[in-house]
């Protein structure tokens, strides 16, 4: 069996994705494979404004919404960079964006051409699991290449 050299870490910023990050470090330092963390972004759609609502403007704005969304992944990518940084491996950022989070993380993947993708699973479980669906069971159901989920 071949060892893995492209790792895929989809990150959102919580305490569970660098949890997950921080064991892809490890894993690819052992591997002597290399990182590339993934932050998919919202893809802005547009409402109609109710004034005095104490919304926040990103709502409403198009450009303050892609501005948000990009400093809260690059925030997030940079925690992974730190992992990274601290395993001594190698790493790259990307941010993508998308309407369904699984679906970036996939083309993301395939784009970079990564045999392994490290994520963390949110767990929840029951009633809530089925309303909310996730993202991790989205991306287990379609990727080709192997999936560890880590809790």
């Amino acid at each position: 069996m071949k060892a893995y050299k492209h790792i895929l870490v989809p990150t959102d910023g919580t305490p569970l994705s660098l949890k997950a990050a921080k064991r892809a470090a490890i894993l690819a330092k052992g591997l002597g494979a290399e990182i590339t963390a993934v932050n998919v972004m919202p893809v802005w759609t547009p409402l109609a404004h109710v004034g005095g609502t104490g919304v926040p403007a990103e709502v409403f704005d198009e450009r303050a919404f892609k501005k948000s969304t990009e400093t809260t992944a690059l925030a997030a990518l940079d925690k992974v960079k730190a992992a990274a940084k601290a395993a001594r491996v190698k790493f790259q950022g990307v941010t993508v964006r998308d309407e369904q989070a699984w679906r970036g993380i996939l083309k993301t993947a395939k784009a970079k051409r990564c045999d392994l993708i490290v994520m963390a699973s949110h767990g929840r479980s029951g009633l809530e699991a089925i309303l909310l669906g996730s993202e991790t069971r989205k991306v287990l159901a379609h990727a080709p290449q192997p999936v560890l989920v880590c809790r």
